[in-house]
């Protein structure tokens, strides 16, 4: 009997401003779940890897005769979605085409009234997926009784009831598919975590946040649902064996959250006796951490770790509901420094209503933490949280400025403050004039970072964002 081929394909461009790609561990999670309880036959594409065009996607989805075609897209990446799906229908494709990933969470039903594919699954699609290739196994064409799908039926968009539910044990997940993608391919490449060249995998060990804050998506839920520790250190040691890595970049949305855990598991990795490097990219909540927990992660061999402080207003931070504690956060990153973990730190400025004095504390903050590096980012409302519809709510005339499928992270030009649009821009190149330009941080950072030799390759992105909002 034949297999029914599945071409997963992780969406998105690199560029030169922002060249990161890691391995698509979304799609490798679905992969690995969906080979285990159907007869499917996967391929896997990750767009960013090598900037394929929509015809060169095509021509694959061609030479492997798919059955199924997924996408896999963020929000910052549909710009390249459309192109994709009409090089796919002109390629005569008989393959049927589904949508999945975060910018479907945010956008839901509507990205069916724009883009020619057959069907969408918004939030975890392991049970969706499974459904949806089983049906097309059993040649049905109606799709009505997978709960939660967005799909055509005679042109028209429906919306079936219900949702497909997720896996909420994450040890019954096999390990992710690493075997479907070119792992020495990404090493050649900057990951998430800013560090070129190096043999590593990624591993996202839990899923869900129960923080509100109102940037983000709530793609998995506020439930908290972890690996076991157990999990965790077998998942790294397998991987370990058969790539020959020692070098871990996690990235869940809260590795830290359960303090017994993160102990464990660091516990666990010192007693394996595997000299083993672990980077956490944006995963770590800094307020929750202590010395016991911060030592034990350094003993385990974290070296470089992102730190999101967003704003150092105390008001800021009730409104979004991230309800940080600015000076545990201090202190932390100070932990993590003084032990030659590298910093990178996450502020975000053009907050609803921010005064310029909210600005200036952001940027002070950060200039006087030890903090090795940092990120001023515009704020965004991205579709499907509650600051979208926030703004929506009051500034919609705003949200009707930003086309979301054309979007380039380095263009974004919203602004919600109280302050004008040239000052909020002007604050962000004195910020990272303020935060870079320090002899003493310029030497640390030449101290600390895990590849020295490497550093002039981040002054084109350094140089952009000094001079960002000066050209249109």
């Amino acid at each position: 009997m034949k297999k029914l081929r599945l071409l997963l394909i992780n969406v998105g461009l690199r560029s030169l401003l922002y060249p990161l790609v890691s391995p698509p561990m979304g799609v490798m999670s679905l992969a690995a779940w969906l080979r285990s309880r159907l007869p499917v036959d996967i391929r896997i594409i990750n767009q960013r890897l090598d900037n394929s065009n929509a015809h060169d996607l095509a021509d694959a989805a061609a030479s492997f005769d798919a059955d199924i075609i997924g996408l896999s897209v963020m929000t910052p990446f549909a710009r390249v979605v459309p192109d994709i799906v009409k090089a796919l229908r002109e390629s005569g494709t008989r393959a049927r085409i589904i949508l999945g990933g975060p910018h479907i969470s945010a956008c839901g039903p509507k990205v069916l009234e724009t883009i020619d594919a057959d069907a969408a699954v918004a939030g975890e699609g392991e049970h969706a997926m499974e459904m949806f290739v089983q049906a097309v196994i059993d040649g049905e064409n109606d799709l009505g009784g997978i709960p939660g799908l967005f799909w055509r039926r005679d042109g028209e968009v429906v919306v079936n009831p219900g949702h497909a539910g997720i896996v909420k044990d994450l040890d019954d997940l096999p390990l992710p598919a690493y075997d479907l993608i070119d792992l020495p391919e990404y090493w050649r490449h900057q990951s998430t975590a800013p560090i070129p060249r190096r043999r590593y995998v990624s591993l996202v060990s839990s899923r869900g946040c129960p923080y509100g804050c109102i940037w983000c998506h709530n793609i998995s839920g506020r439930m908290f649902r972890p690996h076991s520790p157990e999990r965790v250190v077998e998942e790294i040691s397998v991987f370990g064996k058969r790539y020959g890595v020692n070098d871990i970049e996690f990235l869940d949305d809260c590795f830290n959250l359960q303090r017994k855990r993160v102990l464990e598991i660091s516990q666990r990795l010192l007693a394996s006796g595997d000299r083993i490097r672990l980077a956490f990219p944006t995963a770590l909540r800094t307020d929750i951490l202590d010395v016991e927990v911060i030592d034990a992660l350094v003993a385990a061999g974290t070296y470089y770790s992102g730190f999101s402080l967003e704003s150092a207003s105390e008001r800021i931070q009730v409104m979004t509901r991230k309800r940080l504690d600015v000076q545990k956060y201090l202190d932390n990153v100070a932990l993590f420094a003084k032990r030659r973990v590298f910093t990178n730190g996450f502020m975000m400025l053009g907050f609803p209503g921010e005064t310029a004095e909210e600005m200036e504390l952001t940027i002070s903050t950060a200039a006087k933490s030890a903090l090795h590096t940092a990120s001023f980012f515009t704020v965004t409302p991205f579709p499907g949280t509650e600051l979208y519809e926030m703004t929506m709510a009051t500034h919609p005339e705003l949200l009707a400025e930003i086309d979301y499928t054309g979007m380039d992270f380095s263009m974004v030009r919203i602004n919600l403050s109280n302050v004008p649009s040239e000052v909020l821009f002007q604050y962000q190149r004195r910020a990272n004039r303020l935060f870079f330009m320090n002899p003493v941080r310029i030497a640390r950072i030449a101290r600390d970072f895990p590849q020295p030799m490497l550093l002039p390759m981040y002054v084109p992105i350094l140089a952009n964002r000094i001079f960002k909002g000066l050209f249109k």
